[in-house]
């Protein structure tokens, strides 16, 4: 390695980046990590986790990232807290800045993932995780039995919502609109489940707590202007992600919708740059995923350098 060049830079963290920089610390690349503003990535606000195998009893999402991180530095990665603001991928070796600071690699992988959308009322992000959630398949389980309402009126809603209906008592199913954007297929598939109860036009117009968690919602009708209140016990929002893709627009290939479109399982079009986790997956957005992604984007980037002899 020249001096002054990292081999592998990992941008982000959570599951995708993580992995990845466990992986090519293993191979001797020494890889350096940019966690970037929120360490860990959306696990981070995941109070329960009973789906990441080898866990018995589960684990809480940031005990999982700590973990992780700290496996990652035992086998020599260097973590640094700091945001990748700028990157110039025009040219070997790729550079990248944060702030001011700049950084040269030979190859890089982005794992900055998506962030989930929220309504942005009141107490939301206090309460997520403690009945507030933006993932039913993530958090669904612990509301079997109960009631729960959700949010959206695409097709992640549509999915979404049937995916609890097997889980809970009732599903309220909540949009502003007087109809639903969704595909017909999935609507009609929704509308066939009995348990699904749907609310439109309505608004959310407040989250009801007391210290344990959510205790139910208010909502808005939003023709008469009436409100009333959901003794609900989960709230789910399904109103789409945001990739964090913005940074790298000229030298990755974005789908309509800003994630990045991997080619030949995580390379991107611009040599040398990989891709791992939710920024590459709008499917499937599972911890699992992002970290089986990371694995092959390190393996990828570990060959890369091989074959250039860097």
């Amino acid at each position: 390695m020249s001096t002054g060049i990292n081999n592998v830079t990992v941008v982000g963290t959570g599951p995708a980046g993580l992995t990845a920089a466990i992986y090519a610390a293993r191979a001797g690349l020494d890889p350096v990590i940019y966690a970037g503003l929120q360490h860990g990535g959306q696990l981070t606000t995941t109070t329960d986790i009973e789906n990441f195998p080898g866990f018995e009893n589960g684990i809480s999402g940031p005990k999982l990232m700590a973990d992780m991180t700290a496996q990652a530095e035992r086998v020599g990665t260097k973590v640094i807290y700091e945001e990748i603001t700028k990157v110039d991928f025009s040219s070997s070796p790729l550079k990248m800045w944060s702030d001011e600071k700049e950084i040269i690699s030979h190859s890089v992988i982005i794992a900055t993932g998506a962030t989930a959308k929220t309504l942005g009322i009141k107490d939301e992000d206090v309460l997520m995780g403690k009945g507030v959630s933006t993932c039913a398949t993530c958090d669904g389980f612990f509301y079997k039995n109960k009631k729960v309402a959700i949010v959206g009126g695409g097709d992640s809603a549509m999915e979404e919502a049937t995916y609890l209906a097997k889980l809970c008592s009732e599903v309220y199913l909540i949009h502003r609109r007087d109809h639903f954007r969704a595909s017909k297929i999935m609507l009609e598939r929704a509308q066939k489940t009995s348990n699904i109860k749907f609310m439109l036009p309505y608004s959310t117009s407040e989250l009801l707590h007391d210290k344990t968690g959510l205790t139910g919602i208010k909502v808005t009708n939003l023709e008469t202007n009436e409100t009333e209140t959901l003794d609900v016990d989960g709230f789910f929002m399904a109103i789409g992600h945001q990739p964090n893709s913005k940074i790298f627009e000229p030298y990755v290939d974005l789908d309509e919708h800003g994630y990045i479109i991997p080619h030949n399982y995580t390379e991107t079009k611009t040599p040398g740059v990989f891709v791992a986790g939710d920024i590459a997956d709008p499917t499937f957005k599972q911890a699992i995923t992002a970290a089986g992604m990371g694995c092959q984007a390190a393996i990828q980037a570990t060959k890369y350098l091989e074959n250039n002899e860097l």
